[in-house]
């Protein structure tokens, strides 16, 4: 029994060191991004130009990276690619705002990670500067906006707050625009219309200029059209009678009376 007993450990023993000797990938390779070896949010200006590298802590072994830039990948030169790779992006602009940077470990992408661009930047404005518009009829004036941070935005008429009447003025904003709808255009609604864009790095402002011009006269279409037909009709029937008036002379004219010999 202790026979048995003694070759029974020795057979875990070596079953043990097999185990231990196998060859075996390392998966306990970490990626840094600028030092970070966690996800983080990048504060940066707009113009800006702003390096990304990552690299490959812990490896054993030469390691292929990968860049994403959103859900697309990023074109590496075949010397950017091996245990660090770095991306560059120059110059920061408004469209980078949000976008997020992912480096992964080519054979295992489970192994990541990301970087999220906060651009700041003042307010940008845009929109149609001028609009002419019928007397009467509805209008609306669209400022576009990008900020970060988000700005605060207001209507001004002619330099002065807007005074906005039930029914007649109607002020819409979301994170990307200012929209102002005005009912029934009155003559007394010309005039420039500013957008104000505050945020705690700048107030921009926008002019958008609004021509009321006089209701077109329009010609009742219908009314002549009924008209019309009335006269038409009525030259029809006219030419009718007429042409039954000149059958019956032409008949007497065909039949004279004849004489009788006495």
């Amino acid at each position: 029994m202790a026979w048995k007993s003694s070759g029974l450990m020795q057979t875990c023993r070596f079953l043990l060191l097999v185990i231990l000797f196998l060859p075996r990938e390392m998966t306990s390779s970490v990626l840094s991004v600028n030092g970070k070896t966690q996800d983080y949010i990048l504060n940066t200006w707009i113009g800006s130009d702003e390096s990304l590298k990552c690299a490959v802590e812990n490896h054993t072994r030469d390691e292929g990276l990968l860049w994403y830039r959103e859900e697309g990948t990023v074109d590496l030169k075949s010397g950017n690619k091996i245990n660090s790779s770095s991306v560059c992006v120059s110059p920061i602009s408004e469209n980078d705002n949000g976008v997020t940077f992912t480096c992964k470990l080519q054979r295992d992408q489970s192994v990541s990670i990301s970087v999220v661009l906060n651009v700041i930047f003042p307010p940008l404005l845009s929109g149609d500067d001028f609009q002419t518009v019928e007397e009467g009829s509805n209008v609306k004036l669209v400022c576009n906006v990008k900020a970060n941070p988000q700005a605060q935005m207001m209507w001004y008429k002619n330099s002065s707050i807007l005074n906005l009447e039930k029914n007649h003025h109607q002020v819409q904003q979301t994170s990307e625009s200012l929209q102002l709808s005005i009912n029934k255009v009155k003559k007394s609604d010309n005039g420039t219309y500013s957008c104000y864009a505050r945020s705690s790095l700048e107030t921009k402002t926008k002019d958008f200029h609004l021509f009321v011009k006089d209701r077109a006269v329009t010609v009742p279409i219908e009314p002549i059209i009924a008209a019309t037909v009335v006269v038409f009709l009525t030259l029809c029937f006219g030419l009718i009678a007429r042409r039954k008036r000149i059958m019956k002379l032409c008949r007497k004219g065909e039949n004279p009376p004849r004489e009788t010999a006495l």
